[in-house]
């Protein structure tokens, strides 16, 4: 990977300066600022990111979102902290969700029982669906 700027200044006038763990080190000549080549690291899609927030936020625990959307639960929390969402707090209401096909979900809205007296949203998850469904508790 080729280092055009300076992430200190921006600037181009740069030197070699040296090799630290097998990667060129660079000395920027405006700001003297000590730099190599950055790794190339993973990133993680934007989409996952809006859909682990958006279900964070329907209600499901860091666990589940791992487990649906193949996502650590330590960069959940992160993106948590980083974005300072904040979950509204209600405790009358909890979330159910099913994955679905367009079939199932089709033949899943047939049914006027499985709408009654719930709130439902559904969410685009790859190829298929996610229903997540709010069910006051029962007293």
């Amino acid at each position: 990977m080729k280092i055009e700027l300076c992430p200190n200044c921006g600037s181009d006038h740069k030197i070699k300066s040296g090799i630290v763990n097998n990667r060129q080190r660079y000395k920027c000549k405006q700001c003297s600022y000590f730099f190599s080549v950055n790794k190339i690291g993973k990133k993680i899609d934007d989409y996952y990111i809006n859909k682990s927030l958006q279900l964070y936020l329907e209600g499901l625990s860091y666990r589940e979102i791992e487990r649906i959307l193949g996502v650590s639960h330590v960069s959940i929390m992160n993106w948590i902290k980083k974005y300072n969402i904040k979950r509204p707090y209600n405790s009358s209401y909890h979330p159910t969700y099913k994955i679905l096909n367009a079939i199932e979900l089709g033949k899943y809205f047939l049914n006027a029982e499985n709408i009654k007296g719930a709130g439902v949203v559904v969410t685009e998850l790859g190829d298929k669906f996610m229903l997540i469904k709010w069910e006051r508790f029962k007293d």
